[in-house]
């Protein structure tokens, strides 16, 4: 079932030139966990936007083609009537909080407030986000007294708490220690094979490489490529779009090694030794 459609996606900043967005066209399958990789101003940002409505409802600017989300045109539909459908988690977790709740346990419940969820029904979703991002320990404490990676772990469990069917997250692990990235990145790959279509901005390209299905490479606000991490790591033009493949690539290629039967690179420390395995033998 096709739970994200962009036919030819243009967009444009007020008082900008340039096109943030030119021609983006891609379809995203439900329970699918893709990635969005490219270097600093490609358009990883404002793609997440627009596939949650703040483009172009709350950033106006210019705006053609069409994006829907399960089955909602984006622009003709408010961001309260797509927030039903997807959530957007932040790069800064400061933007995501309400400032208005006192505990961690009542930030995650803002949003279920605001939708009439019974109580018995919200507790219950409350406490499985908590749980989802390792943050029960902290469900009494004041939101704005974490630590910047605990507030980002709080802003994704307000968002999965809503239960939403697409969720779209802008770069969550920027303010992680390696450990809190993987909590992440293995917390969310447990929603996409639940059914949750998951979109996300990521620089980490080794966390990308092992998690994702699929990975659509942006440069310039145009997509150059969207495919398995193994046909866009093993491109050879990748550093000329600003990114930096999985070290585990890297070496491989450096090698000459690749996985058996392929012409593609190892991207994880599991693909590797098994080629490199073989090589020594």
């Amino acid at each position: 079932m096709t739970k994200i459609i962009a036919d030819n996606l243009k967009y444009k900043y007020p008082l900008s030139d340039k096109l943030a967005l030119d021609n983006i066209s891609f379809k995203v399958e439900k329970g699918e966990f893709i990635g969005i990789i490219g270097a600093n101003k490609a358009g990883k940002s404002t793609l997440c936007q627009a596939l949650t409505g703040l483009v172009p409802h709350f950033y106006k600017g210019a705006y053609g083609g069409k994006v829907f989300v399960d089955g909602l045109e984006v622009k003709e539909h408010s961001i309260a009537e797509i927030s039903l459908k997807a959530g957007i988690v932040f790069q800064n977790p400061f933007t995501q909080m309400t400032g208005s709740k006192m505990t961690v346990y009542e930030e995650i419940a803002f949003g279920l407030e605001n939708l009439g969820i019974a109580r018995e029904e919200m507790q219950k979703q409350i406490d499985h986000a908590m749980e989802l991002m390792d943050i029960a320990s902290l469900k009494e404490r004041n939101p704005f007294d974490l630590s910047g990676g605990q507030m980002q772990r709080l802003a994704i469990a307000s968002i999965i708490a809503m239960n939403p069917e697409i969720i779209v997250l802008d770069e969550p692990t920027s303010q992680l220690d390696p450990e809190g990235s993987e909590e992440v990145f293995l917390a969310v790959q447990l929603l996409s094979r639940q059914g949750v279509t998951v979109i996300m901005a990521e620089h980490k390209m080794e966390k990308v490489a092992k998690y994702c299905d699929r990975i659509l490479l942006l440069y310039n606000g145009e997509i150059i490529d969207f495919d398995t991490p193994g046909k866009i790591f093993s491109r050879d033009d990748l550093k000329q779009y600003g990114v930096v493949p999985p070290i585990f690539t890297s070496v491989c290629r450096e090698l000459g090694v690749k996985k058996s039967g392929t012409d593609e690179y190892p991207v994880t420390l599991e693909e590797a030794r098994a080629a490199l395995g073989r090589k020594v033998k």
